[in-house]
């Protein structure tokens, strides 16, 4: 047994160089200078929840995940293999292994999140837990020593439970305050090293997923959306979007006139973006697609960026949509200094309003009436993958960056997640597990995609995998694989997949191109 990892890493290594001599994959072409800017972040992403486990040490406090997957036990299949993050990969001990990977790989940013529920177990009706600070302290320090951006984001997803026990959390205006006060305290303490900030991570799929098909925290869906207690699926989700986009707005407030000045960071939000493809030529279906956009991704970032909810939200909701004040409003607009991009996926849209359409994701009126799939009428818009709503479509990746740049004047923007799910049937490592060819392949189609829109104009900085490690992937535990490195799940060892050494040549082809070291560069 000795013998046995090192002999599986040499024949993976071994075959990883020969698909590099052969030429299996172009790992992104480089004729004369990078397709990327010289001063461009290559880094992974990760969240709290999924990666750090300690989920009640140190004086952290509870969170809507940490109650959500231990209560959820009892009900079948809403978090398939039945497990939680209680100690995901355990970076929260392993932080420094986790940073020395980082550097073999060559990223120069790294993309994570901070726990709500660390820092502030009770959000503002707490203390704050020093013991948390603390810990994040370390990690910034320990990337800055290795010349490793840090890339922050506030929260992916997870909220301290008292908020939710206090006053069902995004449902009530009261939000804005807790938020406000969360972000002052994360800026204050970090900020001086911090030069990137995400507010949200996907708001939209939290809205979604947790006030309208209730498989994410708080369970609150109604009618044909989902299987819950309580919930209204056709009001809520406008409500709890409603208070995410003003408390962006208010952390956005406070950084700008406390901390940027000094600070000299970047402040923005992460969406999850979907490609949405017409599945005809009708200009029925063309209209469907922009509709699509508009429920999902525009739903969010027009009121931010443009101080009001797209047209098409006006048209089909009328009063049912939730006002902004014209004092929100005006502060709302420009109200980012960037935009992330999560994309992973693309799907076919077809028009519910001149069309008669089957139920489905997006047919509803509060959807947009388009239905989306990534399969219609035998047509499947890309290869299925090991997730049932990730399809492989790399041109969908110049397609949304070239929309959000068309559409928001070319904001800047950073590729803030994309990357590759696979099953694996044993926690345990072997030769299939490292050998991911699928991934390989998905990733550098993606990458290669995104530097086609780059050289049309796109005013991109920046572009993370998703993810450093194998980790808990929400409703599918850990059944599904994303890392760059393999986890054992139950001696927590990391191992580098074939995609690793790929994303390295990628970095390391870009360095020699553009004649820099790539690494940490801004003045402290």
């Amino acid at each position: 047994m000795e013998l046995l990892f090192p002999l599986l890493h040499a024949l993976f290594l071994l075959s990883f160089l020969f698909y590099i001599f052969i030429g299996s994959y172009g790992f992104v072409s480089m004729e004369g200078n990078s397709k990327f800017p010289s001063n461009f972040l290559f880094g992974t992403a990760s969240s709290s929840y999924q990666f750090e486990g300690a989920f009640l040490s140190d004086g952290k406090g509870l969170n809507n995940w940490d109650v959500f997957t231990h209560k959820i036990v009892l009900i079948s299949g809403t978090i398939l293999d039945g497990s939680n993050g209680d100690v995901a990969v355990d970076h929260y001990h392993r932080y420094q292994e986790d940073v020395d990977l980082m550097e073999h790989i060559g990223v120069n940013s790294y993309r994570f999140s901070l726990s709500w529920a660390r820092i502030l177990p009770k959000g503002r009706f707490g203390n704050v837990n020093k013991a948390g600070i603390a810990y994040y302290n370390r990690l910034i320090d320990a990337l800055l020593n290795k010349g490793i951006e840090p890339f922050v984001t506030i929260t992916h997803y997870d909220i301290p439970q008292e908020l939710e026990n206090r006053y069902e959390s995004w449902l009530s205006p009261e939000i804005q305050e807790d938020f406000k006060y969360y972000a002052d305290i994360c800026f204050k303490y970090f900020g001086d090293r911090v030069k990137y900030w995400v507010t949200f991570n996907e708001p939209n799929v939290a809205v979604i997923c947790g006030y309208r098909t209730g498989v994410y925290p708080p369970s609150r869906c109604s009618g044909s959306f989902g299987n819950c207690s309580y919930g209204d699926s056709e009001r809520e989700p406008f409500i709890a979007a409603s208070n995410i986009i003003l408390s962006h707005l208010a952390a956005v407030d406070v950084y700008r006139t406390k901390y940027q000045k000094n600070q000299g960071g970047q402040i923005g939000i992460a969406m999850n973006a979907v490609w949405f493809e017409p599945f005809s030529n009708s200009s029925e279906d063309k209209l469907a697609a922009e509709r699509a956009q508009s429920f999902y991704m525009n739903w969010f970032l027009d009121p931010i960026i443009l101080g009001k909810y797209p047209a098409e939200m006006h048209e089909i909701l009328g009063g049912e949509l939730l006002a902004f004040s014209k004092y929100d409003s005006e502060k709302l607009k420009n109200g980012l200094d960037f935009i992330g991009i999560n994309h992973y996926t693309s799907y076919y849209v077809k028009d519910c309003i001149f069309s008669t359409c089957e139920e489905g994701k997006g047919s509803s009126k509060t959807e947009g009436f388009a239905l989306t799939s990534a399969q219609m009428n035998g047509l499947t818009i890309g290869e299925p993958s090991a997730l049932a709503w990730l399809y492989v479509h790399p041109q969908g990746m110049e397609k949304i960056v070239t929309y959000i740049k068309d559409r928001y004047n070319n904001i800047p923007m950073f590729i803030t997640e994309n990357g590759f799910g696979m099953s694996e049937t044993s926690y345990h490592i072997n030769t299939d597990a490292l050998n991911d060819v699928k991934r390989v392949e998905y990733l550098n189609g993606y990458l290669d995609s995104l530097a086609a829109a780059i050289r049309k104009g796109a005013d991109v900085r920046g572009y993370f995998v998703w993810s450093l490690l194998d980790n808990f992937e929400w409703k599918h535990g850990y059944s599904i694989r994303f890392g760059l490195h393999h986890v054992d799940f139950v001696t927590l060892n990391r191992t580098p997949r074939m995609s690793a050494f790929w994303y390295k040549n990628v970095i390391e082809e870009h360095k020699d191109r553009v004649g820099i070291r790539i690494g940490h560069t801004q003045e402290r």
